[in-house]
């Protein structure tokens, strides 16, 4: 049985909450969060309990933490989570600069403990198929892949742009797809409602020959979430809110089976079996910095008005 407890009581911690009181292999010891009435609430509804201080939480012998608090709160929380003996998985970016998620990775390889990032997006089934799918070669040599993730603001989202907030979803599975890094980064970005830009467009480039371009904004009345892959021999086009995908070639167009799935139990399912098994979860630390490097450099890409080169 795996001890686990969930730090950060918002919109997507109420479902790392839901989630694990639900899983039969995992114990929730406890949750926390600074507003006593809602976590108060919360551990009723899921018969465990509750903390206003994390560091409470965290004297109790945890295995496992979903830190799911503001970004500029990643590092202590992380920090003092591995510090008390627990694997983590915390929300995606990973911190807020790239310093701050060193720290995390540096204080969980000198306590021998697990990172994992919570890219939600890589556990999407039709994300998912269309790994396999593209690791079959069915499609070709895959050149391009781009995005479109827009929809309407969310008052909650005050610390980052919508780079950092949902850019970096599709940073990172075009990353996932293609399994490269990328090596340059150009972005084009305004701010119109928001303190930090909310629409930008990012184009990456992969071994200086792949392309992945990204589209997102706070501005579309409606919510849109869309990928678009080319290969040599097809093009398939998913849509992760329905996980639907279509393989379309010169003689077909094809549906591919999905067992549809919520990502993010999918996502936690991993990070427990992963911990139980004394594995690394996936995605590790390095691919959320990878993530964050290439967000906070198309951020840069936008405000200097150039290309940058990823090392």
């Amino acid at each position: 049985m795996i001890k686990a407890g969930v730090i950060g009581a918002g919109s997507m911690g109420k479902n790392h909450i839901r989630i694990y009181s639900e899983m039969p292999d995992v114990e929730l010891v406890g949750i926390s969060d600074i507003d006593a009435e809602l976590v108060e609430g919360l551990a009723g509804q899921y018969n465990t309990r509750p903390f206003t201080d994390y560091n409470e939480l965290l004297k109790e012998g945890l295995d496992a933490v979903s830190i799911v608090v503001p970004t500029r709160l990643h590092r202590d929380v992380s920090v003092a989570a591995l510090r008390a003996g627990a694997n983590i998985l915390v929300e995606k970016p990973i911190s807020d600069s790239i310093e701050n998620a060193q720290a995390i990775l540096s204080t969980a390889k000198e306590l021998g403990r697990y990172v994992m990032v919570g890219h939600i997006e890589r556990f999407n089934p039709a994300i998912l198929r269309l790994k396999e799918i593209i690791d079959t070669g069915l499609l070709g040599k895959i050149v391009s892949i781009s995005t479109t993730r827009v929809g309407p603001y969310n008052p909650r989202i005050r610390d980052v742009g919508v780079i950092l907030d949902i850019g970096v979803h599709d940073i990172d599975v075009i990353s996932f797809l293609y399994g490269k890094h990328v090596n340059q980064v150009y972005a084009v970005a305004g701010a119109d409602i928001h303190s930090m830009e909310d629409h930008a467009t990012i184009h990456m480039r992969f071994d200086h020959q792949f392309s992945g371009l990204v589209e997102v904004n706070w501005l579309t009345p409606h919510k849109v979430r869309k990928l678009t892959a080319v290969g040599m021999k097809g093009v398939a086009y998913l849509d992760y809110i329905d996980q639907t995908l279509e393989l379309h070639d010169c003689s077909w167009i094809r549906k591919a089976k999905i067992e549809k799935k919520e990502p993010l139990r999918n996502e936690l399912e991993h990070f427990i079996d992963r911990i139980g098994r004394n594995m690394q979860p996936e995605p590790a630390g390095e691919d959320g910095i990878h993530a964050l490097n290439v967000s906070l450099a198309a951020i840069r890409s936008y405000q200097e008005e150039k290309m940058i080169r990823i090392k």
